[in-house]
């Protein structure tokens, strides 16, 4: 597993005031059954006449109009998640996108419960609890965001069978219980009874900074366990205790599908199998358990964890100069989409790679390359 790298909204119920069109319905009755039809199937009322918003349906029936109104009277399409409990599984500290993804769905409304690597696991509740993380838990409303409970995890090992020897006997997970996959999930269980978010925000390969070529195959099989079958493993003990209607989230990087030299030990090819397993998982958990599955292709970020690739600021660097929005990418810019993936706004988006990377994805020429200048 290693250092990680890369509530429904207030529904808004549109009342559609259909008038009377005979050259669609026929008759007044057939439109009075389509209206209760309409309203038994979608749990969307009807009406006889257009409300004071203005009419949902043009008179000649030709465009529908759809005006959204929040319950609570503000403008807009609020992403509103209270109710909702999610899991998060890789934040081992408070710098990277599991953790902006934890204030986003918190600044939502959502419950949130972290998994954290085992050997990290002791400082970073330590840190949680002397308030060093207190600046950056802020949400804009001022609040702190809160962490119900942290979990020791290490998604490398799915059953306690699993484990080696070695590992249990290592003192950086002695004192800890219960943290394989299986595990995790059951304790989850027993203490909440279900969750509706599961975001995977766990990468390592040990061999990241090796090109492929001079890759292991213990390497790169090791890449692909902690990257990209952990999210499998994960899903797969968490899938019957998630409620219908819920969402999951990975991160995944343009690694997958452009040559980035320097990427190595077989993290390409993790993160590759990661966005196609997406869309697998997305037919298979959705048909199962109507859950949705998507991944966020980020941009590079200056975590402590991504720090371990080496080259991070040059490809921070790199971004700026030629991506199509010329700007920071901000952590929270992938948190915010996080939330929206994971809202009822998103409810038709599922086994899709969704790219917050100011673009960058999109270009086929560097403007930095020195052919341009010379």
């Amino acid at each position: 597993m290693g250092a990680s790298v890369t509530a429904g909204m207030q529904m808004l119920v549109a009342r559609p005031c259909i008038p009377a069109c005979k050259q669609v319905l026929g008759s007044t009755s057939a439109l009075s059954a389509f209206g209760r039809a309409l309203s038994t199937r979608t749990g969307f009322a009807s009406c006889s006449k257009p409300i004071s918003a203005g009419p949902l349906v043009s008179s000649n029936c030709k465009r529908v109009v759809v005006r959204a109104m929040s319950q609570r009277g503000a403008q807009g399409l609020p992403i509103d998640l209270t109710g909702k409990r999610a899991f998060i599984a890789g934040i081992a500290d408070d710098n990277g996108y599991g953790w902006a993804i934890a204030k986003s769905l918190a600044a939502a409304g959502a419950e949130i419960l972290v998994g954290t690597w085992v050997p990290a696991l002791n400082i970073f509740e330590t840190s949680l609890r002397r308030g060093k993380f207190d600046e950056s838990r802020k949400l804009p409303d001022g609040s702190l965001m809160e962490i119900a409970k942290v979990y020791p995890l290490d998604a490398v090992y799915d059953t306690p069978e699993d484990v080696p020897e070695e590992v249990k006997a290592n003192k950086r997970y002695a004192g800890a219980s219960n943290w394989t996959v299986k595990e995790v999930a059951e304790t989850v269980k027993n203490d909440f009874g279900s969750i509706d978010i599961l975001v995977h925000s766990l990468a390592n390969g040990p061999e990241v900074t090796k090109p492929l070529l001079e890759t292991s195959r213990k390497g790169y099989l090791a890449a692909i366990s902690a990257s990209s079958y952990s999210f499998i493993s994960l899903l797969q003990h968490f899938l019957p205790i998630m409620n219908p209607g819920g969402a999951t989230i990975s991160l995944t990087y343009i690694a997958s599908e452009r040559i980035i030299p320097g990427y190595g030990g077989g993290m390409s090819s993790a993160k590759a199998a990661l966005e196609s397993d997406t869309r697998v998982l997305a037919y298979e958990a959705g048909r199962k358990g109507k859950i949705r599955v998507n991944t966020i292709s980020a941009g590079p970020l200056g975590s402590r964890a991504a720090k371990a690739i080496g080259f991070i600021d040059r490809m921070i660097d790199y971004s700026f100069v030629n991506a199509p929005l010329q700007k920071e990418l901000l952590a929270d810019e992938v948190g915010n989409t996080a939330a929206f993936l994971v809202s009822p706004l998103a409810s038709a988006i599922t086994g899709s790679t969704i790219y917050v990377d100011n673009g960058l994805n999109t270009m086929g020429l560097a403007l930095d390359s020195p052919t341009l200048t010379t």
